[in-house]
């Protein structure tokens, strides 16, 4: 039985989805939110199932701009003991220089995705992106 584990907040649009098809699931959940000025993720919430070194898990998360928050998100899940061929990212849009930093740390852990954008703004930004998944998911700015 799988583990679906959305990084906080905007991953829990892509959460009900995969529940419809994969019925067995349980969920964990990682919090972070970006440093507008270091543009580094900042930790508030983990929560994760007490065998999940035992499980296979899929990261979601719509957008992937940077690579840093999915990269802190392994980080942790390795550290928790999950074995790498263990682990999915399901992303949305990604940019080119977030799939390149996960390559780096994380080569063997494979990444889907929908789309793969042109680039970052000076913001770090998705271009043309979608705006904030988190945002646009909840309505809020």
């Amino acid at each position: 039985e799988p583990v679906i584990i959305p990084i906080l907040r905007a991953g829990l649009g892509l959460s009900d989805g995969l529940k419809e098809v994969l019925t067995h699931a349980s969920f964990g959940h990682i919090g972070v939110a970006r440093d507008e000025e270091t543009k580094r993720p900042v930790e508030y919430l983990v929560k994760l199932p007490h065998d999940i070194a035992t499980r296979d898990v899929i990261v979601v998360d719509p957008m992937l701009a940077t690579g840093h928050s999915a990269e802190y998100a392994l980080d942790i899940l390795i550290r928790e003991g999950v074995a790498r061929d263990r682990i999915k990212l399901m992303i949305l849009v990604a940019a080119p220089e977030g799939v390149e930093v996960l390559q780096k740390k994380y080569a063997d852990i494979p990444i889907f995705t929908a789309a793969l954008d042109e680039g970052l703004d000076k913001n770090c930004f998705i271009l043309p992106g979608l705006g904030d998944a988190g945002d646009r998911l909840f309505g809020t700015e």
